[in-house]
């Protein structure tokens, strides 16, 4: 028994002098573990609660595109950029706000909230859609180069027939009727066969001699 002792005091003096060069450590390893794992389900939840008060201020900037009243319609959007713009409703909201702000003729406001989405939007489908309107925009203000400098940006395959009719636009204004039909011809190649949209892009090829 006296022999069992003396090993138990043995491991315990073991111990203790283990626990004296290495414990520190090992109680470092353990609290950033559990702050670690603390911190990632605060983020979880914190997201998620960002996500879901965005969601409900979406809604409410739906609700708000039926008044037709862009004040009320730009606030709601705004509320959704300014508190929320790291999530995925922010470049939507922008994007929602400029049409109405195109439509209702404050371009400067609108050319302001499609450069937002373009700079801040992680989804390349709405960079793509928001380049096509502040190009539109830029050509109605006869901005041909800055048109089509954003044209012929790189951009989704699934988005070459819109780009490209654009393209033609712009060279079409400027008065570049070969580069325009090239262009048109290239946006007719790139459209759908059971699109519709073929037969605009058809009548302005037409208009201009057709391919030659």
């Amino acid at each position: 028994m006296a022999v069992l002792d003396l090993q138990e005091q043995e491991q315990v003096d073991e111990f203790k002098a283990w626990w004296s060069d290495n414990g520190k450590w090992l109680l470092i390893t353990v609290t950033l573990v559990i702050v670690g794992f603390a911190a990632m389900q605060g983020w979880k939840f914190y997201t998620e609660k960002k996500l879901t008060e965005a969601s409900m201020l979406y809604g409410e900037l739906e609700k708000q595109l039926t008044s037709n009243d862009p004040k009320r319609i730009n606030d709601a959007a705004t509320a959704v950029i300014d508190n929320y713009d790291s999530t995925v409703y922010a470049p939507r909201a922008a994007l929602l706000a400029a049409q109405v702000n195109i439509e209702s003729n404050d371009l400067p406001r609108a050319k302001t909230q499609l450069e937002w989405v373009i700079k801040h939007a992680e989804e390349t489908g709405l960079q793509n859609v928001a380049r096509l309107k502040l190009a539109s925009v830029l050509l109605d203000e006869k901005k041909y180069d800055d048109a089509l400098k954003l044209v012929n940006q790189k951009h989704a395959e699934s988005f070459e027939g819109l780009y490209a009719d654009l393209k033609g636009d712009v060279l079409h204004a400027q008065g570049k009727a070969d580069e325009a039909r090239a262009a048109y011809q290239l946006a007719l190649n790139k459209t759908a066969a059971q699109s519709q949209y073929r037969t605009l892009i058809q009548v302005k090829l037409d208009a201009l001699g057709g391919a030659k």
